[in-house]
């Protein structure tokens, strides 16, 4: 699977949003809807532009992740994960990075890993965005 940036909207979930998280992607609609409300909640709350990306990367994954940020606000947190590599990254710009110090990204991502290795990906993600929403703060 190829992934691209994806801004889940609710609207687009019936029709597939923007990159592969629908159809032929890994989430049933459930879990498109769980992501989608947590991507939603986590911008609402905090002004800040929640984005998740799953796919596959290339090397160096870093950068790669990195590459994809380039393509959204400089206020924008983009969540980075490679399910068949075992890759997490958690990207931050100018505008985000200061309201998510790396100790709230390495917090986050550890939840979010412990989720992963019991095989959910979906809680994974949500559990992460929810941690970094709480961290970034209103």
């Amino acid at each position: 699977m190829s992934g691209e940036v994806a801004k889940v909207k609710a609207a687009e979930l019936q029709h597939g949003p923007q990159g592969n998280l629908a159809g032929d992607g890994p989430f049933t609609t459930t879990q498109l809807t769980r992501l989608d409300e947590a991507l939603t909640l986590a911008s609402r709350e905090t002004g800040l532009t929640f984005s998740v990306y799953v796919g596959e990367f290339h090397a160096p994954t870093r950068a790669h992740a990195e590459a994809l940020f380039e393509k959204l606000s400089d206020s924008s947190v983009l969540v980075a994960v490679s399910p068949g590599q075992r890759t997490l990254h958690i990207v931050t710009g100018p505008g985000s990075a200061p309201r998510l110090p790396n100790r709230s990204c390495a917090l986050a991502a550890l939840a979010m890993r412990a989720s992963f290795a019991n095989g959910d990906l979906t809680g994974g993600i949500v559990t992460g965005l929810r941690m970094l929403a709480d961290s970034a703060g209103s």
